[in-house]
């Protein structure tokens, strides 16, 4: 039997842009991406801290070091520049390999970077 476990999360990262008129998706610094071990295209749940909305989206790579974390399309309605996010990713494995791995916790500091 396989369940679902978190993989990874990025723990409270600020938004910094909203742009209704995208495609949809969100855009998350690659530095960020690589500590959480995301790929472009993964499916994410977004958890706004400020007003309680929980989502589901893709990703799309953003610049390297940049600090960005945009929020595109539908999404852009959901969020605020400035609120505060939780990106949660999850994985489907075996019941019994599942105690045994450990999630990725990335906590970025008040500009989205890697500290």
């Amino acid at each position: 039997m396989y369940i679902e476990i978190l993989k990874s999360k990025i723990h409270r990262v600020k938004v910094t842009q909203a742009e209704l008129n995208y495609v949809g998706s969100i855009t998350i610094d690659e530095d960020l991406m690589k500590a959480a071990d995301l790929i472009e295209g993964e499916k994410v749940q977004i958890v706004n801290n400020n007003n309680g909305e929980r989502f589901e989206t893709y990703v799309i790579t953003g610049e390297a070091g940049s600090g960005v974390l945009c929020l595109n399309g539908a999404a852009a309605r959901r969020v605020q520049v400035g609120d505060i996010l939780i990106i949660i990713s999850y994985m489907s494995v075996k019941k019994k390999k599942a105690a045994e791995y450990k999630p990725l916790l990335v906590f970025p500091d008040e500009n989205n970077r890697i500290s």
